[in-house]
């Protein structure tokens, strides 16, 4: 059964110009696709209807624009986990089946090579993409764990702050091209393995329950 997940449109984010925010999502598309060695500002041009030498006024390089596309994705899934925390109509269960869905959604697409490529080519924007996890997993998940306490569905005792790094630590060995390479996963199975893994360690009998009726084994 698949939950009705928040869906975020291309939208300018607070004084975002329109034409920065339609840049920016496309490429991401573009990168998520092909990957990042293989994109160049020309295409990135074509595909926007523009000249490049329009592109280059609003983004420098395509570094530039990577730099910009991971910012926007780290926001926007901030952005969707505020979205489901703040709904009365979903129990906890179904706001992290949700999450998870939401981050297979954004990954689907996702060719394994960009991170390889961002490794290999690009090691800063590599780093970015880390401190970006670094950034939303204790946001999100450390807001999942307290409200799972508070709804009788995470155990009690659970440390948030060791549970957070834990989970952190876990994703950041994870989401290692050889890693994935190894295992033979793609960056979309990693989330909702990862999550269903983690929090059926923390679950009271009842949050089991659940978790078991939204994530099957």
């Amino acid at each position: 059964m698949a939950l009705s997940v928040p869906k975020l449109p291309p939208r300018p984010v607070g004084d975002t110009p329109p034409v920065i925010t339609r840049i920016v999502r496309l490429a991401r598309a573009h990168f998520f696709t092909h990957g990042y060695s293989q994109c160049t500002m020309d295409e990135l041009a074509a595909e926007l209807g523009m000249s490049k030498k329009t592109l280059y006024v609003h983004f420098p390089s395509k570094e530039a624009i990577m730099r910009a596309v991971i910012e926007d994705l780290g926001r926007e899934i901030r952005t969707s986990a505020d979205e489901l925390f703040a709904s009365r109509q979903l129990n906890f269960a179904e706001k992290l089946r949700g999450f998870a869905e939401g981050m297979v959604e954004r990954l689907t697409k996702t060719n394994p090579r960009l991170l390889r490529d961002l490794q290999r080519f690009a090691p800063d924007l590599y780093r970015q993409v880390a401190e970006m996890r670094e950034k939303n997993i204790p946001y999100v998940f450390g807001r999942f764990i307290e409200e799972g306490q508070l709804a009788g569905m995470v155990r009690p005792e659970v440390d948030t702050a060791f549970a957070v790094q834990f989970f952190l630590q876990a994703m950041n060995g994870l989401c290692q091209p050889a890693t994935m390479e190894r295992l033979g996963l793609a960056p979309r199975d990693i989330a909702p393995r990862a999550i269903g893994l983690f929090f059926g360690g923390l679950l009271t009998p009842a949050g089991r329950k659940e978790h078991e009726k939204l994530f099957p084994r």
